[in-house]
């Protein structure tokens, strides 16, 4: 039964309060104590695997949605492996706020440094994959931030049960257990609340579809890092070394096709597409996956009509034959998210500007774009993938979820 609305504001409120009082313990707490209760919460995941497979699998029981989204909310022991290696990871990584970022004198004498600080409160919207509680709580617990976590209905019990394993990491370290905190509740009136709990919440972050991100870009009154769609693309140019496009190709659209990194369009050139092109996508068929074209493609190898603007999250892939790199550019400016874009080419050239052309927060050169990923970028995990024009690009780690300060230091200097 959904909770009123009053009582969620009190709660978010209750765990705002907390989150600033524990997030500043946190902020002066040692590397090392923070890094060894990243370790204690992988250990704890570890011990409580069966656990949280078990309330997965309510989780999953309970899902009527599709095999893609079925995917992303399935937990098994290789993702709680992942899940606890990559809290591993991000203790591993440098700590984003050690350290001077910027230093220099002025005239007067007046020493300016420039430091990393953490944001403050960060609230995490996330729907379906519950790995991505523990993946916001390392790195915010990495940069010194404190979370409020609130998850889909879908995944409410995996969820809960990941936390319990995180906070029993902290417990063991003696950092606040309000450092991460979850909503105790899926209630779509919760997500309102979080929104407008301007003072509270210093971040949004939204991680899920596009329904919720619109709505959380439309009616936030707090910042908000976002990501678009995962409207990528894959260009295969007629210099590729087909064997290597066929390989990317496959990877980039079935590794897995429910992720936002990937690829949801082929681009192919004009002038490799009649013999190139059948062959992909028999590859791709044989894999399970339907291609739909534009009227080029289609004559080529029929299919049904492609919509460029869909982002599939399934085994679908759109089809546009493009006359060389400018046509391909063009296509991705009418109809790419600015998420990741990969060029499959031996020409260094073409991939120099193709990378230069494309607007995207990740461009790739003879690689799938399901590495778009924090773990794959050495971040050990990340909490979204920024596509905004602000802060951050690209997968957010812990570097990324701090901001700077200054420090001005004298010897006696007034201003005149």
């Amino acid at each position: 039964m959904d909770a009123p609305a009053e009582i969620m504001d009190s709660w978010l409120c209750s765990a705002a309060v907390g989150a600033r009082a524990a997030g500043r313990i946190l902020a002066q707490s040692s590397a090392t104590q923070r890094d060894a209760a990243l370790r204690a919460a992988a250990a704890a995941i570890r011990r409580h695997a069966a656990a949280i497979l078990a309330a997965n699998a309510r989780d999953v029981e309970a899902y009527t949605g599709t095999a893609a989204f079925r995917d992303r909310l399935l937990l098994n022991d290789a993702r709680i492996e992942a899940m606890a290696g990559g809290l591993e990871m991000i203790a591993a990584l440098p700590d984003p706020l050690a350290g001077i970022l910027a230093e220099w004198t002025r005239p007067n004498g007046l020493v300016i440094r420039r430091i990393p600080q953490p944001i403050g409160v960060i609230g995490m919207i996330y729907e379906s994959r519950p790995n991505v509680g523990a993946d916001a709580a390392g790195i915010c617990l990495k940069s010194g931030n404190a979370v409020i976590l609130r998850g889909g209905s879908e995944s409410q019990r995996s969820a809960q049960a990941i936390h319990t394993a995180i906070i029993e990491g902290l417990r063991e370290l003696g950092l606040p257990e309000a450092c991460v905190q979850i909503a105790p509740t899926s209630d779509r009136a919760f997500v309102a609340a979080m929104l407008t709990a301007s003072g509270l919440i210093d971040l949004i972050i939204p991680r899920g579809g596009k329904s919720l991100v619109e709505r959380v870009q439309r009616e936030a009154r707090v910042p908000v890092l976002a990501h678009a769609e995962g409207l990528n693309h894959t260009y295969v140019h007629e210099e590729a070394d087909f064997g290597m496009a066929r390989a990317v190709l496959a990877n980039a659209k079935m590794r897995r096709p429910g992720v936002c990194g990937a690829t949801e369009t082929l681009l192919i050139d004009a002038s490799v597409a009649p013999a190139w092109l059948p062959v992909l996508v028999a590859d791709l068929a044989a894999l399970g996956c339907e291609c739909r074209g534009d009227a080029r493609a289609g004559a080529i190898v029929p299919m049904a009509a492609a919509a460029f603007d869909t982002e599939w999250l399934d085994a679908i892939l759109s089809v546009a034959v493009v006359d060389g790199l400018d046509g391909a550019l063009a296509h991705i400016a009418r109809h790419g998210s600015s998420h990741t874009d990969a060029i499959v080419t031996e020409n260094a050239e073409v991939a120099a500007r193709f990378l230069a052309g494309i607007d995207s927060a990740v461009g790739m050169w003879n690689a799938s774009t399901q590495f778009c990923d924090g773990g794959e970028f050495g971040f050990g995990a990340e909490i979204g993938i920024a596509t905004g024009r602000f802060h951050a690009r690209g997968p957010v780690g812990p570097a990324q979820l701090t901001v700077f300060r200054y420090h001005v230091v004298g010897t006696g200097q007034v201003r005149p």
